[in-house]
């Protein structure tokens, strides 16, 4: 920002302070939409909630670039700098949506297995034979 003018550089804060505050509302106005406040109802729909979250992440990612770009002066430095910071955050982010899955999954798991020790065993048909091996399979008799 060491070309711009003074007024210039007012000019583009101004600017950034009112598209920042612009789409703050427009995420403001789609979180009421999506949640029946300003139509009553829409919160039923999961495609509605699904959009209105896609565009709330949306804007919210833009606004995070464009603070990055222009008041944090990112839009002004080399390129390799640039990338120095983008690149991590980048990884930072796809590690914060496969810990996410991965806790999903685990949770799943977690809750089969507390399904299967919530079920009673059946009765054993022999000595040999137990819930856990299905029905058909060969037991010898040698051990």
């Amino acid at each position: 920002m060491s070309n711009l003018s003074y007024e210039d550089s007012k000019k583009r804060v101004i600017y950034g302070l009112f598209l920042l505050g612009i789409i703050t509302l427009i995420e403001v106005l789609i979180s009421l939409f999506g949640k029946g406040h300003i139509i009553s109802g829409m919160q039923h729909y999961t495609s509605v909630l699904y959009i209105c979250g896609v565009l709330i992440a949306a804007f919210s990612l833009y606004k995070a670039y464009f603070i990055v770009y222009e008041f944090m002066h990112m839009k002004y430095e080399v390129k390799s700098l640039a990338m120095t910071v983008l690149v991590p955050t980048g990884l930072l982010v796809w590690a914060v949506i496969a810990f996410f899955n991965e806790g999903s999954s685990w949770k799943a798991r977690r809750d089969r297995i507390k399904e299967k020790n919530a079920e009673k065993p059946a009765a054993a048909s022999s000595k040999l034979e137990s819930s856990l091996v299905p029905k058909g399979t060969y037991i010898s008799d040698k051990f």
